[in-house]
């Protein structure tokens, strides 16, 4: 079982012991992100992220960080999502203690020095060059794009060019002093821990100033929908594609029935989309059918990268494994492999001391719960072949589909034509 303790400040610590591993991950998580931001800030999150390594008051810059952490043999980095952001450290058990130590130094402490913050804003345009020089990465971006429309669900982590060369010392202390709050944040702690003793060191190390979170993340608003395809003119050799329909959120019924029917359509090597699209018809190198899920919304894609002439043929292959869900069920024995892959996988992840903190971090995050491997295995077991029908017979309809390409084209109305079902 997992353990909670609450500060009076609002401050939440959940542990998990795992007793096959002597290391430890200490994962921050902080309600904050993309969702959070306005256009005049959008990045604004991504770039705080960056700064909290820049140094603080015990470990005074990047070496010092680095160096501590190094020299423990430790792993440690951040990540911005939309929702909330992370910041952890991973380390053997005997060495938790550098781990809370360097993780509440930047947390509490950061100088956000003006001379570190020019310096990279050129790290942070350089990671932007990077994403729009990686198609499978920004295909994503521009799917959500399309999807959402000018809102924060639609923008982008890593945010606009403008922001990333404009933001001051001042909006960084303005935005944590918002958001980077006690009530806002969750320590997440998994692997060769004890509960107790990590409290008490959690509960002299993390110092904060008795503040409250002062704004919720913007809500998803239903923008009309101005166009179904979003294309990147791009000179590439091969052609890339995010094929998909709006989703359910996290905690919606079908949540799980989703993701077996996800599994079943293209989570693995043995699915349809690969069978058919790369084995059988040889369009595609890599494709994959995933869900994205929020806490208020979603997004169901196939995601491909195909050769530059036969992008056509593929996206009409793929609407066909679509079409073929809502018009059949899938067969019992089909379910049964997608259940067993998804719980085999999860296994496998949860092995990880930084995977569970996650799982545990993100729920309490998010929605004041807590998820288990065990309630996601009963989840899964209740799913059957007639719900994977009902869903896709819900969400895969052709006044839904949108599509985003990046690749050596310029007519978006011949891949718009193509959004039917057959």
């Amino acid at each position: 079982m997992y353990k909670k303790t609450t500060f009076d400040n609002g401050l939440r610590v959940v542990t998990k012991s795992l007793e096959s591993t002597q290391a430890v991950t200490v994962l921050i998580l902080v309600g904050a992100g993309s969702r959070y931001e306005t256009k005049e800030i959008n990045g604004l999150s991504h770039f705080l992220e960056h700064m909290f390594f820049k140094g603080a008051k015990k470990y005074t810059n990047t070496k010092e960080v680095s160096e501590a952490i190094d020299s423990v043999g430790g792993s440690f980095n951040a990540f911005t999502g939309k929702e909330y952001v992370g910041y952890y450290v991973k380390v053997a058990s005997k060495n938790q203690d550098t781990a809370l130590d360097v993780l509440a130094d930047m947390l509490l402490n950061s100088k956000f020095d003006p001379e570190e913050i020019d310096r990279e804003r050129g790290v942070i345009m350089e990671e932007y060059n990077m994403y729009q020089d990686t198609p499978m990465q920004q295909i994503g971006w521009d799917f959500e794009e399309l999807v959402y429309g000018d809102q924060p669900m639609g923008w982008d982590q890593v945010g606009t060019k403008e922001v990333i060369h404009s933001v001051t010392r001042e909006d960084f202390i303005a935005y944590e002093e918002k958001l980077y709050s006690p009530d806002n944040i969750v320590i997440s702690v998994a692997g060769d821990v004890d509960h107790d003793q990590v409290v008490e060191k959690i509960k002299n190390l993390f110092q904060f100033k008795d503040t409250k979170k002062q704004y919720q993340a913007h809500p998803v608003q239903d923008l009309p929908r101005e166009k179904s395809v979003r294309l990147r003119n791009k000179k590439t050799e091969q052609g890339h594609l995010m094929l998909g329909v709006p989703g359910y959120p996290e905690r919606h019924p079908d949540h799980y029935a989703l993701k077996m029917l996800t599994i079943v359509l293209g989570g693995n090597m043995s699915s349809r989309m690969f069978l058919s699209v790369r084995e059988r018809q040889g369009l595609a190198y890599y494709i994959s059918t995933s869900s994205d899920d929020y806490s208020d919304t979603g997004t169901v894609s196939t995601n491909a990268g195909v050769s530059v002439d036969g992008i056509d043929q593929a996206i009409t292959a793929i609407l066909k494994e679509y079409k073929e869900v809502v018009d059949n069920p899938v067969d019992e024995k089909e379910l049964h492999k997608a259940k067993e892959y998804l719980k085999g996988k999860l296994i496998l992840r949860l092995e990880d001391s930084e995977e569970y903190a996650h799982l545990l971090g993100k729920y309490e995050v998010l929605y004041d719960e807590q998820m288990l491997m065990e309630k996601i295995f009963e989840e899964v077991d209740k799913v059957t072949v007639e719900d994977l029908q009902r869903v896709a017979k819900d969400l895969f309809k052709e006044d839904k589909l949108f599509l985003s390409v990046i690749g050596p084209y310029d007519d978006e109305e011949r891949f718009a034509k193509l959004l039917k079902f057959e």
